[in-house]
């Protein structure tokens, strides 16, 4: 019994490991006014009739705190590429001098610090309610293996084990959104 315990235990930490992961992919999309290449991380380029990431096509890099630098691989890629940074819907104004793709990131207004701290929350939100997903799934387990068999005292103890690891899953959660919180109203 211990063994499949064990193993609840174990898919229960690895799913919440996932959704702490995707929390971190997805606060990182979340621009705080400073520029970073992984701002871009969600353009495609149309690559010879394929729908290609800016990443494979490109170096992009920061030249100060607001400012990108696109150097496409292959020149004739400056105007797909350009348009491609437009489409992605990011607020941001690609200027291109025949060279490089410039891009200038705006200072983030109040109104929009706000807005995208309320984003980082809902963010979060939607990791907490994956973890307590994995919670119940992990809660559902044992209790069917108490009906095999498993004593109460054994399951009581397994569900208390349980709920220490979501505790755990959700401070880190909440630790992660204050920072970017902290991050993004940071002026």
């Amino acid at each position: 019994m211990n063994e499949e315990l064990n193993m609840v235990f174990d898919m229960a930490r690895e799913s919440m490991e996932q959704s702490l992961s995707h929390l971190t992919s997805e606060l990182s999309n979340i621009r705080a006014g400073k520029a970073s290449p992984s701002m871009l991380n969600s353009v495609k380029v149309d690559y010879y009739g394929s729908e290609t990431p800016l990443s494979q096509v490109a170096n992009v890099n920061t030249t100060d705190a607001r400012t990108l630098i696109v150097q496409p691989w292959e020149k004739a890629l400056l105007e797909d590429i350009s348009r491609a940074i437009e489409y992605a819907n990011l607020g941001l104004n690609p200027q291109n001098n025949g060279e490089v793709i410039i891009i200038s990131v705006p200072v983030l207004t109040e109104e929009r610090r706000k807005e995208l701290s309320k984003k980082a929350h809902a963010e979060g939100e939607k990791a907490k309610v994956s973890v307590r997903n994995a919670r119940k799934d992990s809660m559902d387990e044992i209790k069917q293996m108490e009906k095999d068999g498993l004593s109460e005292d054994m399951s009581k103890s397994a569900q208390a084990s349980v709920q220490d690891i979501v505790d755990s899953f959700a401070v880190k959660i909440d630790t992660l959104i204050d920072a970017k919180e902290k991050d993004i109203m940071t002026v």
